[in-house]
Formats: structure tokens, sequence, C-alpha cells
């Protein structure tokens, strides 16, 4: 049997015609999030759209508040408490969990 990792996995490379990487996920969740159309974006922008979208995973468990959006359009979070230590295996499992919730939300697995 699949994990949901696993399908979530399949279906973003389906849909996208190639295999995913941790921040290509990320950054995929950024842009939706942010509501844009596709564009170039500079290596500190993509950096800001992969912030949206960590603001956006961790929102739920209580660590960021949604303060609105900027005159550009930009989403914009208030910490509400720091992130415990995690270590590095730790961290991934947060995030992964909290992806594999997003795209639960979002019915595509």
């Amino acid at each position: 049997m699949k994990s949901d990792w696993q399908i979530l996995q399949e279906r973003l490379a389906e849909r996208f015609g190639a295999e995913m990487d941790y921040d290509g996920i990320l950054f995929v969740i950024g842009l939706q999030e942010l509501g844009k159309p596709y564009q170039k974006f500079k290596k500190d922008e993509k950096l800001e759209v992969m912030h949206v979208a960590i603001c956006t995973l961790l929102e739920p468990f209580g660590f960021y508040e949604y303060a609105g959006n900027d005159e550009e359009g930009w989403p914009h979070w208030n910490l509400k408490e720091n992130l415990p230590y995690l270590d590095a295996k730790q961290q991934n499992k947060l995030i992964i969990d909290a992806i594999i919730d997003y795209f639960k939300k979002q019915d595509f697995i």
C-alpha cells in the first residue's frame, strides 16, 4: 500500500511531467497561495515564494497567523509561536506532514 507522500509525488509528476523535489513542491504551493500568474522570479523572489508556502503550511499548526496582503498582493503572516528545536529528520517529517495535509485540503490527494 502506498503512503500519502508517494501518492502525492506520483500525482505531481503526472501533473507537471517530472518528479518534483521538496523545494519544487514548496515553490508550487507558494505560487498557488500567491495567486498570481506564473512569471519569471529572481532568486530572492523565489525564496519569498517558498516562504509563503512555509507560512501557509505551518499556520494550521499555530506557528503563524495570516495578517493580510500587501499593496503588491503578497500575503504576510505574523509569527505566533517560535518553532521548537527540531533536528533535520523532525523538520522533514513536520513539513512533509504539512504538505500532505495541504494537498488533502485542496482535494488533490
